[in-house]
């Protein structure tokens, strides 16, 4: 490993080596140096690998080292909100120094608990998303002052800092648009398993559905769960789709039920948006390149990850104990396709 030099880190920050060694050596307190400074110090000397130097040498750090990563507990890798966000998130943490990594939290695995536990150990701090704040690891970690935020997940009975997509304003996007476009029968489709995060609930489309007085009430349809994933069961909706009542667009809660029901509508030879448009709540991957590209609510990635990044930055800095706890709701875009017509 090269030899770790003041001057070195000095001259990368602009700052003097007398700063440098003040903030190594833990008497910057007594000249009144500005704590980002000090975590700027700090967060470059531990990328230079001065605590690694001192370690070979059997030397005892004056300052004490924070673990230079920051978590992200996740319910599944599969979830394609995951990777969708985890470069952007990555990107974010490298613009400030800092490391990043994903854990998977397995409801089933009995060293879970043990894990949450030591998270101090290893990680400077912890974004929970979705399911993965459940009330038992949100109360472990705020009993220990743990720096903490939550990611697409509110807990209304609790104050915390949450970074969330505005689902209300999603709603009315949707909502929005297919009132310009002319349609007045509305086929919801949801799962009757939640996904964990949280994205436009089915509440806010009927809300938004009211303010419209051109528009009749919608129909609202729970797929049964099936053997697969991938499967669904049309006997549920397909009665809807001629008359008595003619659904004109049909609005999806999931990505992951998309491609089954697209499947399915052109298996009937059911011409989208002809004879039925398509709207889906959330974006997945390759929508663009269905057979008729589907129309879907778009989260905001980058500006997740950077309110996410600065939030979580921030709790790291005041040790878990900062005085306001912040919930930023993210306006989503409407990425509009051929799958719902022109207006």
């Amino acid at each position: 490993m090269k030899k770790f030099r003041n001057k070195d880190l000095a001259t990368r920050l602009g700052v003097s080596g007398t700063l440098v060694s003040l903030v190594l050596n833990n008497k910057d307190y007594q000249q009144g140096i500005r704590k980002e400074t000090q975590e700027k110090v700090l967060s470059l000397a531990r990328q230079m690998g001065y605590f690694e130097s001192l370690g070979e040498r059997h030397e005892i750090s004056p300052v004490e080292e924070k673990p230079g990563i920051l978590g992200m507990l996740v319910p599944s890798l599969n979830d394609p909100f995951v990777i969708q966000i985890a470069p952007y998130l990555q990107k974010a943490f490298s613009s400030i120094g800092v490391g990043f990594s994903i854990i998977t939290k397995e409801s089933d695995d009995v060293r879970y608990d043990r894990l949450v536990g030591a998270f101090k150990k290893f990680y400077s701090g912890m974004i929970l998303l979705g399911d993965a704040a459940d009330d038992s690891t949100i109360r472990t970690l705020k009993a220990t002052d743990y720096p903490f935020i939550l990611l697409e997940r509110h807990v209304r009975s609790l104050r915390l800092n949450t970074v969330i997509t505005d689902s209300g304003a999603g709603a009315s996007l949707v909502i929005n648009h297919i009132d310009k476009l002319g349609y007045r029968n509305v086929l919801i489709i949801a799962d009757n398993k939640p996904s964990g995060l949280d994205t436009p609930d089915i509440s806010d489309l009927v809300d938004a559905i009211a303010q419209k007085t051109s528009m009749n009430k919608p129909v609202i349809i729970e797929l049964e769960k099936q053997s697969s994933p991938d499967e669904i069961n049309p006997v549920q909706f397909e009665k809807f789709l001629r008359p008595p009542y003619r659904a004109d667009v049909m609005i999806i809660m999931t990505a992951r039920q998309v491609y089954p029901i697209m499947k399915f509508l052109r298996t009937k030879n059911i011409r989208i948006p002809q004879d039925i448009a398509v709207i889906s709540m959330e974006e997945g991957v390759g929508f663009d390149l269905m057979y008729s590209p589907v129309t879907c609510l778009r989260k905001p990635l980058a500006n997740l990850s950077v309110k996410v990044v600065n939030m979580i930055w921030s709790e790291v800095k005041n040790s878990g104990k900062g005085k306001f706890k912040r919930q930023v709701n993210i306006t989503p875009e409407l990425v509009v396709r051929a799958s719902c017509g022109t207006i």
